[in-house]
C-alpha cells in the first residue's frame, strides 16, 4: 500500500574516524531493511541532522530538535560505496559506533554513502539558507 510513498527511518551514520571527519555521511545497511530496497531503486535521499552541540540549544538547555535550534540537510544519491573505499567506511562506521560489529552477519550488511548534491541550513522556523558542497 505504501510502495512509491516516501517514508523516513532512522539509520546510524559516520563520515569518517573522529579525527578524519570528510563531511561524507557513510551507512552500514542491510538489504533486508525496506528503506534500503528502496534506495536501491531510486537512491534520491535526505538526511536531517540537529543541532547537536550549538551553542543557542546546549546554553537554554533546549533539546536539539526544537525548531528554534538548527537542522542541517543534506541531500543527494545514495550509492554503494565502491571497493576501494571499503575499509575507509569500516574504519568511519566501527569507530562512532562500535554495537554494529556485533550485528548479525546473516543479515548481508553492506556499506553506502551519500553523494551530496544540495546543502540546506535551517533555523529558527523556516529561515532556510542553501551552503554551497564545498564549504
Amino acid at each position: 500500500q505504501i510502495q512509491g510513498m516516501p517514508y523516513g527511518n532512522c539509520l546510524l551514520l559516520s563520515d569518517g574516524p573522529v579525527n578524519n571527519s570528510t563531511g561524507i555521511p557513510f551507512f552500514y545497511v542491510t538489504p533486508k531493511d525496506n528503506t534500503v530496497t528502496d534506495l536501491l531503486k531510486n537512491p534520491m535521499a535526505s538526511v536531517t541532522l540537529p543541532e547537536a552541540d550549538g551553542n543557542f540549544c546546549r546554553k537554554n538547555v533546549i533539546d536539539p530538535e526544537d525548531p528554534r535550534c538548527t537542522r542541517l540537510t543534506l541531500m543527494g544519491q545514495m550509492v554503494a560505496v565502491p571497493p576501494e573505499e571499503v575499509e575507509f567506511a569500516k574504519q568511519a562506521m566501527f569507530s562512532r559506533h562500535p554495537v554494529v560489529r556485533k550485528w548479525p552477519r546473516s543479515y548481508e550488511w553492506f556499506f553506502m554513502k551519500m553523494n551530496i548534491e544540495h546543502i540546506w541550513l535551517q533555523s529558527w522556523y523556516g529561515e532556510v539558507s542553501p551552503i554551497a558542497i564545498e564549504e
